[in-house]
This record gives C-alpha cells, sequence and structure tokens, in this order.
C-alpha cells in the first residue's frame, strides 16, 4: 500500500535526490528501521481505537487494507503526494463504524491519531524554513558561495524563405539558465573540503536519514494490519511489507517523483539538504515517541517552509495538493466501510 510513496516521494525532489542513494540502499535504510517503532505497530493494529475482538476480524483487516490501499494508489497515480498514515487513519474508522454504531473510540481518534496528523506539518514548515535559514546563515559565515550558471552556445534559428522550406542560421547566444536546466555549484571550502563535495556528502547522508525515517514511521503501521494471522509474527509482518514498499518503489516512482521534484518549490541542493534534515529530524522523534505522524506531509511542510523563505513556492500546485490530503480520510473511510459491508456478508 502506497509503497510508490513511501519510498520514491523523497527520491522524487531532484536537487534531493542528486546525490541521494540508488533504491537498493534507500531500501536498506527502511529495513535497518523498521524494528524500532513497536508502538506503531500497536496504535495501527486497531486496538483501543475499536473493540479488540474486531481487529481480529478478517473482514475488518480486508476493509482497512483496501480502504487505505485503493484511496493510496489512486492519488499515486494522479501524481498526489497524499499520506498513507492518513489513508490507514480513514480505513480504520470507516471499518469501524460500518461494523455497528458507538464502535470506534472517537476521544482516542482525536488525541493519538487526529491531532499530531493536524499539527506535524505546520509544525515541519516552520522547523524547515528555521533549519534553511541557519544553514544559510552558516553558508555565509564560512565563505561558501553559489555559482551563478550562464549558459553560452549556438543556438540554430530557422529563417522561413517560403511556406515549403526554410534556412538555418547560428548565432552565439548567452542565457542565465533555470534550475531546472543548470547544475548548482558552491565555491569555498570549510576545514579544508571543497563545498561542493561537503553538501554534496550531507545531502546524500540527509537522503538516508529521510528513508531511515520513512521505514521506522511507515512500516509499522501497515505491518499491523497482518498480525491478525496468529501464524505471522510481528518481525516477519514487517519484513513483507518493507519488501512490498520496496518493490511499489522501484516499479512506480514517477508521478509522485514529478510532483516533489518541480511542483512544489524549486531548490538547488543546498535547499534539498535543508528539507530532508527537516523531514527526517521530525519523523524519526515522532516514531520513537509512537505519534502516528505522516512522513509524505512533513516532507511537504518541510519543503513548503523553505520554499517561502526563498519565495519559489508553486501556491498553483500546493493548493491542489492539500485538497488532496483533505478528501484523503473521508475517500479510504468510504472504500472500507462499503468493503466491510460487502466482505462481512460473504464471510457470515
Amino acid at each position: 500500500m502506497n509503497s510508490e510513496d513511501d519510498v520514491d516521494e523523497i527520491a522524487g525532489q531532484r536537487e534531493r535526490f542528486a546525490r541521494e542513494p540508488e533504491l537498493p540502499q534507500r531500501n536498506r535504510y527502511v529495513f535497518a528501521a523498521i524494528f524500532l517503532a513497536a508502538a506503531l505497530l500497536k496504535s495501527f493494529s486497531g486496538k483501543g481505537l475499536v473493540p479488540d475482538v474486531l481487529t481480529q476480524s478478517t473482514a475488518f483487516v480486508l476493509a482497512v487494507a483496501c480502504g487505505a490501499g485503493g484511496t493510496v494508489l489512486l492519488a499515486t497515480r494522479l501524481g498526489f503526494p497524499i499520506s498513507t498514515t492518513h489513508g490507514l487513519t480513514g480505513a480504520l474508522v470507516g471499518a469501524g463504524v460500518s461494523s455497528g454504531s458507538g464502535v470506534v473510540n472517537f476521544s482516542l481518534l482525536g488525541k493519538t491519531f487526529i491531532t499530531p496528523l493536524l499539527i506535524s506539518p505546520l509544525l515541519a514548515f516552520f522547523v524547515g524554513g528555521l533549519i534553511y535559514l541557519l544553514m544559510k546563515g552558516a553558508s555565509k559565515v564560512s565563505g561558501i558561495r553559489e555559482e551563478t550558471c550562464v549558459c553560452i552556445g549556438e543556438e540554430w534559428t530557422p529563417l522561413a524563405t517560403s511556406k515549403a522550406s526554410s534556412l538555418a542560421e547560428a548565432h552565439l547566444t548567452s542565457t542565465v539558465g533555470a534550475t531546472q536546466e543548470c547544475q548548482q555549484r558552491y565555491t569555498g571550502s570549510v576545514f579544508g573540503i571543497q563545498a561542493k563535495t561537503l553538501i554534496d556528502s550531507l545531502h546524500f547522508l540527509s537522503a538516508g536519514a529521510v528513508s531511515f525515517a520513512r521505514g521506522l514511521n511507515d512500516t509499522p503501521k501497515i505491518a499491523a494490519l497482518l498480525l491478525v494471522a496468529k501464524a505471522i509474527k510481528p518481525q516477519w509482518a514487517i519484513v513483507i511489507v518493507g519488501i512490498a514498499i520496496a518493490l511499489g518503489g522501484l516499479l512506480n516512482a514517477k508521478r509522485i517523483a514529478q510532483t516533489m521534484s518541480h511542483k512544489l518549490t524549486d531548490m538547488n541542493p543546498g535547499q534539498g539538504f535543508s528539507a530532508n534534515l527537516s523531514t527526517a529530524l521530525l519523523v524519526t522523534s515522532a516514531s520513537l515517541h509512537g505519534l502516528p505522524v505522516s512522513t509524505t506531509h512533513v516532507s511537504v511542510g518541510s519543503l513548503l517552509g523553505m520554499g517561502t523563505v526563498t519565495g519559489q513556492t508553486k501556491w498553483k500546485t500546493v493548493i491542489p495538493v492539500l485538497a488532496s490530503w483533505i478528501v484523503t480520510l473521508p475517500v479510504a473511510a468510504i472504500v472500507a466501510a462499503m468493503t466491510y459491508a460487502i466482505a462481512k456478508n460473504f464471510m457470515s
């Protein structure tokens, strides 16, 4: 479920994955992390949110899987980076409500699920902007400067001589390339290390940290659904989900990658490092405390915080993305409720 988002939304940011580990390398970071967030296994098994007897129901597990998986798969196909966590939360509620009135613990839902999901992207927005400002200040103090890219070369311009023919004339032109067209370069050094080498290395490490945070946060939530099958131990459930996430990322990364790389904000490698660092810190901290935040929302929040500071945020794209976040939970709930009703009739 949402394996494309889970692995590849971070890979999508062009400057952020310029030196990011290849997918197999990122998957190793994911597997290294997924055994550390046991608290999330309990939360997303549904225990406490709905009666324990319901969480042992095959129809309930199937409904949650279809509700969350179907919603996230549709969003991925459309290129919207939505939250697996939102999808799972909506599906848990939808399946619970469909099973009978008064079943869902809405007090626990608001405190344990909804509050962290609402606060985390806002916090990421401010932390992302703050880290970028701190990094920018540190760069100035250390003498690191970004070079302006100037592209110079011959450009062939067709000159129409008739409706049926044309001639080509060469002109030497020089233009300032856009971020998407030119490689960003840095001058200066820190402790004898060239700025470009240092930033590329930090970028690479921060990408690994985000992948680690991704595995730490998302995999236990999905693995919790497999624990209803008593024959599967928690460790094996986590491994199965980790493999599914890796395969999904390998097979279907393009649409989410395009959204995250080009459609939210322009950025250079240093700015990508700042956004990575913000995402990794917030998601890892939340996961270790058992808080069900969305890595996707935190990542986008960090990007928008940085983009607001630089003035490069592309709000025409951001608004539809935010709208997709709003509809994720109710759509997942509706699909899960319908699936539960159908599955219960067939299995009864």
